[in-house]
């Protein structure tokens, strides 16, 4: 299969990352296409990012549509962009908070989220409740360790997301923690070892049941909230996206 992994951000370092942490846990036939968007901010870290994040998706996903890609992961935890996503591709688009949760749920019967900037924590805590999560999710802690700080991971970093996660278990009475970015992909299996509980990166859960939803060829609905973008006019540098798509994800006529 084809799967598309969008990283709404515009970190080339971080794409490549992200890109290389799905291709870690996808099955062998299974060949990733990572993108990014042409514009935006180099890191999503507050709701002004997050909205640029979620157009730069939009624009991925409809650039894309025509391109045949059994399924499509959104690798950044605020989601930005999915409903979008959702409208212009027909393959299921998943998520990396949204993947995470329903992991973690399956493995504890609590979790706590670590992540990045405390500011962003209420960007999960509305995923949470959107998602219907708010029994299962205990906490959602801020490192403040800024996103662009895991293109190049040291040790300390991973030092003081363990520290967090720890704090996070023990306060928050929970059996597992989910990581709050893309970013932090690559220290799953690191951390699982040091805390010795289920440790749950959204990127590779994404991956995973994306690879099983297009295998059951299951796609996205057509029939109701995400049929395909209503035909009209659009103005500006985005005039070319102004024409609507149809479900197949061919321009409207």
């Amino acid at each position: 299969m084809r799967l598309l992994l969008i990283n709404p951000n515009t970190s080339a370092a971080m794409t490549t990352g992200i890109a290389q942490a799905a291709r870690e846990v996808a099955a062998a036939g299974t060949v990733i296409v990572a993108r990014q968007p042409s514009f935006g901010p180099a890191s999503i870290e507050g709701h002004f990012d997050d909205a640029f994040g979620a157009a730069g998706v939009a624009e991925q996903a409809a650039l894309a549509a025509n391109e045949g890609f059994d399924a499509t992961v959104i690798a950044c935890f605020g989601d930005p962009g999915l409903d979008a996503a959702r409208e212009v591709l027909r393959g299921p688009v998943l998520g990396i908070a949204e993947a995470a949760f329903h992991a973690a749920a399956m493995l504890a019967t609590g979790f706590s989220v670590v992540t990045t900037m405390t500011r962003t924590c209420v960007i999960a805590e509305r995923l949470v409740l959107r998602y219907g999560f708010e029994r299962s999710c205990r906490g959602i802690h801020g490192t403040d360790i800024p996103v662009l700080d895991l293109e190049a991971i040291g040790g300390d970093t991973v030092d003081r997301i363990e520290a967090a996660a720890r704090q996070a278990l023990a306060a928050d009475r929970s059996e597992a923690i989910v990581l709050g970015c893309a970013g932090m992909a690559a220290l799953c299996r690191e951390l699982s070892t040091r805390l010795g509980v289920p440790v749950v990166d959204g990127v590779a859960a994404a991956v995973k049941f994306a690879e099983g939803l297009a295998a059951l060829g299951l796609v996205t609905a057509k029939q109701g909230d995400y049929a395909a973008p209503i035909a009209k006019p659009w103005s500006g540098w985005a005039a070319s996206f102004g024409s609507g798509r149809r479900s197949d994800g061919q321009p409207a006529e």
